[in-house]
């Protein structure tokens, strides 16, 4: 008598292997047989009809607040996560000492957009260590499990004070000591440390954040911690400014270490190829046996543009800078006045409000041509009808009023700019970036850019968009997209009880009706606490999603089931 069954349904392992139909048995928390006809069960559960695949492993998200105070790290978990890592782009609250609290949350709002507020009121900081973070999150009952990597911010300002907020280059006591302490964090269960060497990263001040500068000696000097470990991977965002310098640092880290080193690859508008070059290199890494990866997300990383949202293409108007105090309510009231309305058209943009945003948000707020009607269909990948320029040109409108008006039609009303990944305008590149050998599925920041990013439906959006509605190009198998997220996720990180079907894995399992499966429409809500909003994205089509062989979603529903656990590398 098995504990629980799923019977009948089409089993996409995670392999990479073909689909099949059989059934899969659970017991105590364990994959204990699959396929065929298995015996009977305590509990039923039918999937006939139905996809049967392991639980995603999202690797690149940003709860390491919100998994201080919530449970269930929606929208993540609404989306079929059962297992996210926390620490990535190199900020976090650990290791922290009481006077740079307040820092750490900044750089948290600056960087990853979470409200200070919220920060401020859910962040315990019941801790001063990274191992004293890691056993504070194991405290906490949580719905899927948690992962953490070790943020650079943190490390530099706790080593450095006041010399890391300034810039100042660390000496070869502070690397020495930054080595120690991330040695320290892998030995107590973290997946790695990160770093963020890019532009796109600035203090609320407009300032650039603590690594941005920090040099090679530093970098390779925390990272050959990772030499005495059989788990743990280097990642880092950074601007490739010395692109052969960089890729040569980075593959001569992997080699030495012998552990995987990761960066972010994306299409840039300023240097629409430099991607490709990316990649070869990366293979040509792997070729020699260092291993050297890029992480890459399914779809544009962009930017929802609105009244509710924390941008709207006319923030740095200097007429709108007296709605920013207003309630997304009152704002969209104010901003439907006529008056209003042409003040704002008419005004003049702001340097100082242009300053304190980053290149990618300048972009979002000033590329006419790159933005979109952003409907309930939720299309990421837009035709040029959509674009607002468009738009005008056959209305008799500019590209402003086309934008103004669309966005004041209510508060579910966003467009949608793609910042990177979209210059030939269609998904073609990205579709060959999630081919690429050398690639890894991630970036989908959940948690993080909670007023105008909504990227933690991406591992739906791969089962979607790419495995069965794309129609401006070729899509995936299904078998394709569902390894990406799952084998292929969990062993990068070393998480080797999860990511496929197979008899002795942890059952971390979804039945999805995938004819059906729909990602809703982003829409605001105020939950974090002090009142703090966020927009967030459902979907519909998980009929259950499962952690360690509890049901913890049903049609969507939180069951109550708090099966989760923190996840220690290593152990």
């Amino acid at each position: 008598m098995h504990d629980t069954v799923i019977r009948g349904g089409t089993i996409v392992d995670g392999n990479g292997d073909t689909p099949y139909t059989g059934d899969v048995a659970i017991d105590e928390g364990r994959i204990s047989e699959v396929g065929g006809a298995v015996g009977p069960a305590k509990r039923d559960i039918d999937a006939d009809g139905l996809l049967v695949a392991p639980g995603w492993v999202d690797v690149h998200t940003h709860y390491d607040g919100q998994a201080t105070w919530d449970p269930i790290l929606a929208p993540s978990s609404w989306h079929g996560v059962t297992t996210t890592l926390c620490g990535n782009c190199g900020v976090g609250f650990a290791p922290v000492k009481q006077e740079h609290r307040r820092e750490l949350i900044d750089l948290m709002e600056a960087i990853e957009e979470i409200p200070g507020t919220a920060l401020e009121e859910g962040v315990t900081y019941d801790w001063e260590s990274f191992p004293e973070f890691l056993d504070a999150l194991e405290r906490q009952p949580r719905t899927i499990d948690v992962g953490a990597q070790l943020g650079h911010l943190p490390l530099r300002v706790y080593v450095m004070g006041e010399r890391a907020i300034n810039l100042e280059p660390a000496t070869g006591e502070d690397i020495a000591m930054m080595k120690t302490l991330t040695e320290e964090a892998l030995a107590a269960g973290a997946f790695g440390f990160t770093t963020s060497k890019t532009n796109s990263h600035k203090t609320l001040a407009g300032g650039f954040v603590p690594s941005r500068y920090s040099e090679v000696d530093e970098m390779i000097g925390i990272g050959s911690a990772l030499a005495g470990f059989d788990h743990g991977a280097f990642g880092i965002n950074t601007e490739f400014e010395d692109e052969a310098g960089e890729i040569a640092w980075l593959t001569d880290l992997a080699r030495q270490t012998g552990r995987p080193v990761w960066f972010l690859v994306t299409q840039n508008m300023g240097d629409p190829t430099r991607w490709k070059r990316l990649l070869a290199n990366i293979r040509t890494a792997q070729a020699e046996g260092a291993p050297l990866s890029g992480q890459v997300a399914c779809r544009p990383v962009g930017v929802l543009l609105g009244v509710g949202a924390t941008l709207t293409p006319f923030s740095a108007n200097e007429a709108y800078q007296e709605l920013r105090p207003l309630s997304p309510e009152d704002r969209l009231s104010r901003m439907r006045d006529p008056v209003v309305r042409e003040r704002i058209l008419k005004s003049q943009i702001s340097d100082d409000a242009m300053d304190r945003l980053s290149p990618s948000r300048v972009r979002a707020i000033t590329r006419w041509d790159r933005m979109y009607t952003f409907g309930p269909d939720v299309d990421y990948e837009p035709s040029e009808e959509r674009c607002v320029v468009n738009i005008a040109a056959k209305s008799n409108r500019t590209a402003e009023e086309v934008a103004y008006d669309y966005i004041t039609e209510g508060l579910d009303r966003f467009l949608y700019c793609p910042v990177t990944n979209y210059v030939a305008g269609d998904l073609s590149d990205v579709r060959e970036m999630l081919l690429d050998p050398g690639t890894l599925s991630g970036l989908s920041d959940g948690g993080a850019h909670v007023g105008s990013v909504v990227d933690a439906s991406m591992p739906t959006y791969l089962l979607t968009h790419w495995a069965r509605d794309r129609k401006r190009g070729p899509g995936l198998p299904l078998e394709t997209v569902v390894k990406a997220q799952a084998a292929e996720t969990a062993d990068f990180f070393g998480l080797k009880d999860r990511g496929r079907i197979a008899p002795g894995l942890r059952a971390d399992l979804n039945v999805i009706d995938h004819d059906n499966l729909k990602i809703r429409a982003p829409h605001l809500v105020h939950d974090l606490p002090a009142g703090g909003k966020r927009l967030v994205q459902a979907a519909e089509g998980y009929k259950a999603t499962m952690v360690a062989g509890e049901t913890v979603f049903e049609d969507g529903e939180h069951t109550g089931a708090l099966p989760g656990r923190l996840v220690r590398a290593g152990q």
